[in-house]
């Protein structure tokens, strides 16, 4: 997606040997006219798929699944990483490892909100080790959802995600890859 990858290469900031920071259109400011397009965008490659719900994780996923989920007029679930008083004690859990946060977490999501009558896409953000992705699929399993693909905005190719991704016997749509990083310096493929 030719947008996401000027973004990427005109605004992305490159810190160490394995982070994109993103966060001036992304994932804390959000350019809204960006993700209108991302969202069409996952319309697009999954239109032939049945969809009845959108699964993502809190948070830097749930803009893009919402902007997504208008196309196609379903519902936004989102893992919670954070208990709250208002979260139900029903719930199906699962453990990642934050590859940004190097720590792990149990994702939660009520079963009031997932089931095994759900078609689910699931959306992120970035795609690194798989690790969340692969607690989403771990709730849909439990709630005997079916997954039918899942739309990443920026996977890192350089990182095992894709293939653990693909190893699940998933459809797996990115809309820019990342094959690494030179001298501070995105490179694209």
């Amino acid at each position: 997606m030719q947008l996401l990858k000027e973004k990427i290469m005109t605004e992305g900031k490159v810190i160490g040997d394995d982070i994109l920071k993103v966060d001036g259109f992304l994932n804390h400011q959000m350019d809204i006219h960006l993700f209108n397009e991302m969202g069409k965008e996952f319309k697009r490659r999954f239109q032939y798929k049945e969809i009845n719900k959108i699964l993502t994780i809190e948070s830097s996923g749930i803009g893009i699944a919402c902007i997504t989920a208008q196309y196609f007029d379903v519902p936004v679930v989102f893992a919670k990483k954070h208990p709250g008083a208002n979260m139900s004690k029903d719930v199906y859990k699962s453990q990642v490892y934050s590859f940004t946060k190097k720590q792990y977490y149990s994702i939660k999501v009520s079963r009031e909100f997932v089931n095994s009558h759900d078609k689910i896409l699931i959306i992120d953000d970035f795609l690194a080790n798989g690790n969340a992705v692969k607690g989403l699929v771990d709730i849909c399993n439990q709630a005997g959802a079916k997954v039918q693909g899942v739309g990443i905005a920026i996977e890192k190719g350089f990182q095992k995600g894709g293939s653990v991704i693909e190893d699940l016997g998933l459809r797996l749509e990115s809309l820019a890859v990342i094959e690494g990083f030179a001298d501070g310096k995105v490179i694209l493929r």
